[in-house]
């Protein structure tokens, strides 16, 4: 499972990896077609009453992670946050377990949860370099993410910096959500494959588009969850303060996703 998902990392031609938040949602999207998917910690914190970053347990994590494995038959990468502890080495445990319950591939990102600061440089890429060596040890697709932009505590050139000291640490994927085109080109020159978060201005672009930055790969986080969150808000507001029911005509039908989680 783990070269099949590694060959469809394609600059130029991104792979689009839906980010479902349960095994329904992720019947669902290998149904439609996905051929890959990823968890999403946001998403699935929701389903468990719980705010995003760091909230989340690891053996949380690792049980969600195997049943959505177990689920379906595509590549899943793993949301797993900063990798559930702050020296390299629980990182690396953590990617060898993620490996272990079925994960073809991890995501560690550098934020100093659950705090919203990010760990300063050396000691962000030591937690990547630990996270390389378990991840080939394990064979898993290791994505080292800088989160700084995303959660404003360094600037887009702190970004690129980072992500360029993870690519030569030996990550098999770099990603720094949020980032701007021209960083994004930057990234891509790097030779590692990109993973790009469709989220900002970057939901104003198709697939194409953003394959002509060289990314390699698109998520979307917590998104589609967090659309379906604003569906439920509206319906339910809609519902016990006016009374109105008329959202729940546009419920797809029973049929449909019954055919799907089928599939």
């Amino acid at each position: 499972m783990t070269e099949r998902f590694r060959a469809l990392h394609v600059p130029g031609t991104p792979l689009m990896m839906p980010n479902p938040w349960d095994i329904g949602s992720a019947k669902v999207m290998a149904g439609l077609g996905a051929q890959a998917l990823a968890t999403t910690s946001s998403g699935y914190g929701f389903t468990r009453g719980l705010r995003d970053g760091g909230q989340m347990t690891r053996d949380q994590a690792l049980q969600h992670a195997a049943e959505i494995c177990a689920a379906v038959d595509l590549p899943i990468n793993g949301d797993f946050e900063n990798g559930f502890g702050h020296d390299p080495g629980t990182v690396a445990e953590t990617v060898k377990l993620a490996a272990e319950a079925g994960l073809a591939g991890v995501s560690i990102e550098d934020t100093d949860l659950p705090k919203t600061g990010s760990y300063p440089f050396n000691e962000a890429l030591a937690r990547v370099e630990a996270a390389v060596s378990a991840a080939r040890a394990a064979g898993i697709v290791l994505t080292a993410r800088a989160d700084g932009w995303l959660m404003k505590s360094y600037d887009q050139a702190e970004a690129l910096r980072r992500c360029r000291a993870f690519a030569r640490a030996g990550a098999d994927v770099i990603y720094a959500p949020l980032v701007d085109a021209d960083t994004t080109r930057a990234l891509a020159a790097t030779g590692t494959p990109v993973n790009l978060l469709a989220a900002g201005d970057m939901r104003d672009l198709n697939t194409q588009q953003i394959g002509a930055l060289g990314v390699a790969r698109i998520s979307i986080g917590g998104g589609l969850a967090r659309v379906t969150q604003q569906v439920t808000i509206n319906a339910t507001r809609a519902m016990l303060e006016r009374g109105d029911f008329t959202a729940l005509k546009g419920a797809v039908s029973l049929a449909e996703v019954e055919a799907l989680l089928d599939r």
